[in-house]
């Protein structure tokens, strides 16, 4: 049997494309092999939001051409947002490349490959009017109980940093009846969890005169399904009514991802966020008004083009002043093509590296408190199999998306009470209390 490997870059999106990745090629007949070095087709689906991710494609890059060279029957296909900012010479930069797709041309790539993954042809793909939901596609779900479930693709911001428009497209909707029919099927299949995927989640169903409350209610009614998580939201489009769903839909989380990128009102109108500091601030106490044990995880950008020392201050102090359970920090990268990418006053790299040091001592320090706090509580935990740093424990997550590590002897898939003993800036640590609550 031919084998493929696929390595995934980047965001949630991303993870749930290489299920379906996985899914088409599966479909093709291929196995899944254990590394690429094993593999007749390897898959690189890409993110080039930031520098590192592209940094981290050019090594593997590396690898696929040297496995290429040990066999030449070896098939390299590259995929992701990269692949798609760079789809005018990718194959001049990596000549060992013999196929590529965009993020929304996935479809394809079972075409280019051919039957079992032989007669390789080199094709061209694009965002517009080809782009297809990978949602539509096969899958292969890395857990039988949890499902990455894609309700649009594309955005519709400006943000002046970001490269994710241009290589990902206009937002387009499912429409609610599909999303909803996936989702049906997935408890049938036993699935518990589920996270809706969009650019832009919350402003899910302008397109078609629907809305993501509306989404969230119907998919709250569906028997089987027990947890509802949903990413990435944009401040400016978390309205009342999704914050009313969020309240009292029993299946959904209480956690929302709510990128901040700064603290400072002047960063956040040149990076056209469309949201001041106070109105980030006024979302936050809203939330917290009508969700009471809401966890909050965000996005902050350390050094982004104009940024003084004042303006990262105001970003420390909303760090302060929010208690965030956990933060995604980076170091301003700039991407080709963006509006930030041409402004004055870059930040030398220098000071962003001791800014973003600074920034996460911060968030650490911050979330550390947070995780203290549920010590001494009963949490609910969807257990996800054994620690990855202790074998002797088991690893879940609870309804607040806080992984526990805890002794217990649930199976994969279970929901079980675990009393919370210990805590860390990014983990809680308890034990099973009981047998599975369900």
């Amino acid at each position: 049997m031919r084998r493929y490997h696929v390595t995934t870059f980047g965001c949630q999106m991303n993870a749930h494309d290489s299920e379906r990745i996985k899914g088409l090629l599966e479909e093709l007949g291929l196995g899944e092999a254990p590394s690429q070095e094993q593999a007749d087709v390897i898959v690189l689906n890409t993110c080039t939001i930031r520098e590192k991710p592209d940094t981290r494609f050019a090594a593997h890059m590396g690898n696929a051409a040297k496995a290429k060279r040990d066999r030449p029957g070896t098939v390299v296909a590259v995929g992701g947002c990269y692949a798609e900012a760079q789809r005018e010479r990718l194959f001049a930069l990596y000549p060992d490349v013999d196929v590529a797709f965009g993020p929304g041309t996935i479809s394809h790539l079972g075409d280019w490959l051919g039957a079992g993954g032989e007669g390789v042809a080199r094709g061209s793909f694009g965002t517009g009017e080809e782009r297809t939901f990978a949602a539509r596609l096969p899958v292969r779900r890395e857990r039988r109980f949890q499902a990455w479930v894609q309700v649009s693709m594309g955005c519709n911001s400006v943000c002046s940093y970001c490269i994710v428009p241009a290589v990902r497209g206009r937002e387009t909707s499912r429409r609610p009846g599909e999303v909803l029919a996936e989702i049906e099927q997935l408890a049938a299949e036993g699935v518990r969890e589920v996270t809706l995927l969009g650019q832009n989640v919350n402003s899910y169903g302008r397109d078609l005169g629907s809305s993501f409350a509306e989404l969230l209610r119907a998919c709250d009614a569906v028997p089987g399904i027990e947890r509802i998580r949903f990413t990435s939201p944009h401040p400016k489009d978390f309205r009342q009514d999704v914050i009313a769903a969020m309240a009292e839909c029993a299946a959904v989380c209480e956690h929302a991802h709510l990128p901040l990128q700064s603290g400072s009102s002047r960063i956040l109108k040149a990076m056209r966020r469309t949201y001041s500091r106070e109105r980030y601030l006024r979302l936050v106490a809203e939330l917290r008004a009508a969700i009471p044990d809401l966890a909050l995880t965000t996005d902050i950008i350390a050094g982004f083009p104009g940024e003084t020392d004042a303006d990262f201050r105001e970003t420390l102090e909303v760090v302060e002043e929010v208690g965030y359970d956990g933060a995604f920090t980076f170091v301003y990268s700039p991407r080709a093509g963006t509006e930030a990418a041409a402004m004055p006053d870059q930040v030398p790299d220098k000071l962003k590296r001791e800014r973003i040091e600074r920034l996460v001592e911060v968030v650490q320090r911050v979330a550390a408190g947070r995780n203290a706090g549920r010590v001494g509580m009963v949490e609910e935990v969807l257990v996800e199999g054994p620690s990855r740093t202790d074998s002797g424990l088991l690893r879940g997550r609870t309804r607040r998306n806080t992984t526990v590590n805890f002794s217990g002897d649930a199976a994969s898939g279970e929901l079980v009470s675990v009393a919370i003993e210990g805590a860390t800036s990014t983990t809680l640590a308890g034990m099973q209390l009981a047998l599975a609550v369900a």
